[in-house]
C-alpha cells in the first residue's frame, strides 16, 4: 500500500503546520480541518501517519502500554517490571461516521462467551488509538452517541465500559484529528472545543498552483514507487525535524511575560474557559521548538493564537469561525493601529438605514417598489426583515415511532437508548439474559461440522431499542406581501431561526421553501447545515401575492424525493402561513386539496400560525385541520410561551 508523501502534498502551509506542531507534542489535543470537498484534507492526514515517533509497548498487551509508566488498571496487567517490549510504528486509527457503540468502545468477545460461557472484553478502536492518532473523516456527521463517547475519552484519558456484563476501564490518550466540510452541517460546541487547533482549507485559485497539483497527483498515479522516492529525502529531512523539535521542547522557556501575553489575547477575544489559555501555551512552546527556538516568542504566540482560537469564539451555532486578526497584532505589538487618513465623518446623514425604532417606524414595513427579486414579478412590492435573537423553542416530533438514524427528535427504533424488548436476527446488539433464558428453555440442535454428529447450540436474541432519531425538518415559509405588510416578517424569521437552532442541536437535516408571487422556491434543498439555512432566512424578501398551493405542493415533491435518497428518514413540514391563498383563481380550493394530498402521503406537519391582530380570519387553523396538523400561534413557538398561555387561561 502506497502512502501519498506528506512533503509532496500541495495545500494550505497552515494545515501542514498544525499536523507538525501536534507531532511535536500531542498533548495540544489535535486538529479540526475545515474546507470545501476536494481540498486534500484526508490525504494531508493519512500522509504525515509515517512521520508520527515509533511507539515502545510491552510485548502482548492489546492496550499498547508503556513499558516506562504501564497503566495499573489495564486490563491484561499487571504488567511486572522488565517485562519483554516491542516497538511498532505509530498508529492511525480511522473511525468510520458509521461505527456502531461496541465497535468504538469494545464489547463482550461474543465467540468465547457462547463457545466457553466466558465474559472476555475485546477492545475497540478507542483502545486501539491509545498513544496514536485517532482521524475521524466527515468528523461534523458522527452520531451523537458517537460524539459523546469521543468527549468522555477525550476529556478522561480512558474509556469505560459498562454493559453485556462486561465492567472494564483502559487507558485511551490519543491526539484527534477530524475534518470536515462546512456545508454538510457544524459540530456540536462541545466537540468543537476538544478540538486543540483547528484550519480552514481551500482551494488554490493561483493557475500555477493547481497545475502542480494535478502534475503531482498524476505522476503518483502513473508510478508510485518512484514518486515516493522521489520525496524520500524531503520526508526523512522533515521526520529529522521533528526528532529534533521534540526533543528540544523540554528546554524550550516559557516565561511569565509570554504566559501574560497569552492570557491577554484569550481575554481580549472573550473565549470560554480556560482550554484556549493552555492550548495557545503549549502550542506557542511547540511552535518555538518547531523553528528551533529555545524561548517562547511574540512571534510564537500569534502563531499559536491564530490556529487555536478561531472555533473558540463561536457564540451559537450560526455564527462564523474567526479572528480578527489586526487585533491579535495590536495586543501583541507586531504593528501598531493604523489611523483613518480621513478620520471620522460626523457631518452627513446616517447612512445605516431607516428607521426601526418602532413598530410603526419608517423600516418597518417599507416596501421597495419594482423590485424583481427571484422573477417574482416586478410590479411586486417587497422588504427584506431582520431577524431577532433566537430563543428556545418547543419541541415538535413526528408521529408513532420511527427507525431512522439515531438523533434527538421523535421516537425511533434504534440501535442507542433504552431496551424495550427482544428480537431474532442476524444484526445488532446482543441482549444477553434473553439468550440465556432462550437457549435454557429451547435448545437447538446443530450439526458439528465434518462429521455426523450434533451439538447444543444457542438461541441468540438481538436488543429491541427505543431511543430517539433525526428528522428532515422541512420550513415551508409564506413570504408574500400579507407578512410584509402587516410588519409580521421580523417575529416570523425570529421564530423560524430558533426552529433552525433546535434542528442544529437535534442532529436534523432541514431544507428550506418559500412562496410568495406566483410560484413556489427550493430555497434550500435538504442539508445537514443549518448555517446555510440560516444565511438563506436572513436574505429572505417578502411581498407579492400569495401562492399557498404552490408551496404545499413544492413541499410535498421535495419530501418524496429525499425519501427515495433517504426512505428511513422521517419528514416533519413546518408550515409558516397566516392561511391566506390570494394567487390564481380558486386559489383557496387548491390549496386545500394541496393539504389533503399532503395528509394522505402520511407527512407529519406543524403549521404556525402568522395572523395577529384582534380580528381573525383563522384560516391557518383550517389548513392545520386538513393537514392532520398541529396548530401553533407564532407567538408559542418559544418553549416558555405555552407555559405562560397555559398560567394566564387557569387565572
Amino acid at each position: 500500500m502506497h502512502v501519498y508523501p506528506f512533503s509532496a502534498v500541495v495545500g494550505s502551509d497552515d494545515l501542514a503546520l498544525a499536523l507538525s506542531l501536534c507531532a511535536v507534542s500531542p498533548s495540544i489535543g489535535g486538529v479540526l480541518v475545515r474546507g470545501e470537498k476536494g481540498t486534500a484534507k484526508s490525504t494531508t492526514v493519512r500522509a504525515q501517519a509515517a512521520l508520527l515517533p515509533q511507539v515502545t509497548e510491552v510485548t502482548g498487551c492489546r492496550f499498547a502500554c508503556d513499558p516506562a509508566a504501564p497503566d495499573p488498571a489495564c486490563p491484561d496487567g499487571p504488567h511486572p517490571g522488565g517485562a519483554a517490549t516491542q516497538t511498532r510504528p505509530a498508529r492511525l486509527v480511522e473511525l468510520p461516521v458509521g461505527a456502531t457503540e461496541d465497535r468504538v468502545t469494545g464489547s463482550l468477545h461474543l465467540q468465547k462467551a457462547l463457545s466457553a460461557g466466558t465474559a472476555e472484553y475485546e477492545p475497540g478502536l478507542l483502545a486501539r488509538a491509545h498513544r496514536g492518532v485517532l482521524y475521524v473523516d466527515e468528523v461534523n456527521l458522527l452520531h451523537d452517541h458517537l460524539v459523546d463517547l469521543l468527549l468522555d475519552a477525550a476529556a478522561m484519558g480512558r474509556c469505560s465500559v459498562e454493559r453485556d456484563g462486561v465492567s472494564v476501564s483502559h487507558a485511551a490518550r490519543f491526539v484527534l484529528v477530524g475534518t470536515m466540510n462546512p456545508e454538510e452541517g457544524e459540530l456540536r460546541p462541545q466537540l468543537l472545543d476538544r478540538f486543540g487547533l483547528t484550519v480552514e482549507v481551500a482551494a488554490p485559485r493561483d493557475p500555477q498552483v493547481r497545475a502542480e497539483i494535478v502534475r503531482r497527483r498524476l505522476a503518483f498515479d502513473a508510478d508510485p514507487d518512484v514518486f515516493v522516492a522521489r520525496w524520500a529525502d524531503a520526508e526523512a529531512a522533515l521526520t529529522r525535524r521533528l526528532a529534533q523539535a521534540r526533543d528540544r521542547l523540554p528546554q524550550v522557556r516559557l516565561d511569565d511575560d509570554a504566559l501574560v501575553a497569552i492570557a491577554e489575547v484569550c481575554a481580549a477575544f472573550d473565549v470560554d474557559g480556560m482550554r484556549a489559555d493552555l492550548v495557545t501555551a503549549k502550542t506557542a512552546v511547540a511552535h518555538a521548538a518547531w523553528v528551533g527556538r529555545d524561548e517562547v516568542t511574540r512571534e510564537d504566540i500569534a502563531v499559536a493564537a491564530r490556529l487555536a482560537l478561531p472555533h473558540r469564539r463561536r457564540r451559537n451555532p450560526f455564527d462564523e469561525p474567526g479572528m480578527d486578526e489586526s487585533l491579535l497584532d495590536e495586543l501583541l505589538g507586531e504593528q501598531p493601529p493604523e489611523p483613518d487618513p480621513d478620520g471620522p465623518d460626523d457631518s452627513g446623514p446616517d447612512d445605516s438605514g431607516p428607521d426601526d425604532s418602532g413598530p410603526d417606524g419608517p423600516g418597518a414595513g417599507e416596501a421597495t417598489p419594482g423590485r424583481d427579486d427571484r422573477g417574482q414579478g416586478s410590479g411586486a412590492a417587497t422588504s427584506v426583515a431582520a431577524p431577532a435573537e433566537p430563543y428556545r423553542t418547543r419541541l415538535f416530533t413526528a408521529d408513532r415511532t420511527g427507525r431512522g438514524a439515531a438523533g434527538r427528535r421523535s421516537r425511533a427504533r434504534t440501535t442507542v437508548g433504552r431496551t424495550v424488548g427482544e428480537r431474532r436476527g442476524d444484526t445488532g446488539p446482543i441482549h444477553l439474559p434473553a439468550t440465556i433464558r432462550a437457549t435454557a428453555t429451547h435448545p437447538c440442535v446443530v450439526p458439528v461440522a465434518g462429521t455426523t454428529e450434533t451439538t447444543h447450540g444457542w438461541q441468540v436474541r438481538r436488543k429491541v431499542v427505543e431511543g430517539r432519531e433525526a428528522n428532515l425538518v422541512l420550513l415551508c415559509v409564506d413570504a408574500s406581501g400579507s407578512m410584509a405588510a402587516r410588519q409580521r416578517m421580523t417575529q416570523v424569521k425570529t421564530a423560524i431561526l430558533s426552529l433552525l437552532l433546535d434542528a442544529y442541536r437535534r442532529r436534523d437535516t432541514v431544507g428550506l421553501v418559500t412562496f410568495r408571487g406566483d410560484r413556489a422556491t427550493l430555497v434550500l434543498p435538504p442539508t445537514n447545515s443549518v448555517d446555510v439555512a440560516a444565511t438563506r432566512l436572513r436574505e429572505l424578501p417578502a411581498g407579492g401575492r400569495t401562492p399557498l398551493a404552490e408551496g404545499l405542493l413544492e413541499a410535498a415533491e421535495t419530501i418524496r424525493r429525499h425519501r427515495l435518497r433517504e426512505p428511513d428518514r422521517r419528514a416533519l413540514l413546518v408550515v409558516v402561513t397566516d392561511g391566506r391563498a390570494t394567487a390564481g383563481p380558486d386559489a383557496v380550493a387548491r390549496s386545500l386539496a394541496a393539504a389533503d394530498r399532503l395528509a394522505a402521503a402520511g407527512i407529519d406537519a406543524v403549521v404556525v400560525d402568522s395572523e395577529t391582530g384582534r380580528f381573525r380570519m383563522g384560516l391557518a387553523a383550517r389548513l392545520a385541520e386538513r393537514l392532520g396538523a398541529e396548530h401553533v400561534p407564532v407567538g408559542e413557538v418559544h418553549a416558555d410561551a405555552l407555559t405562560t398561555v397555559v398560567r394566564g387561561r387557569a387565572a
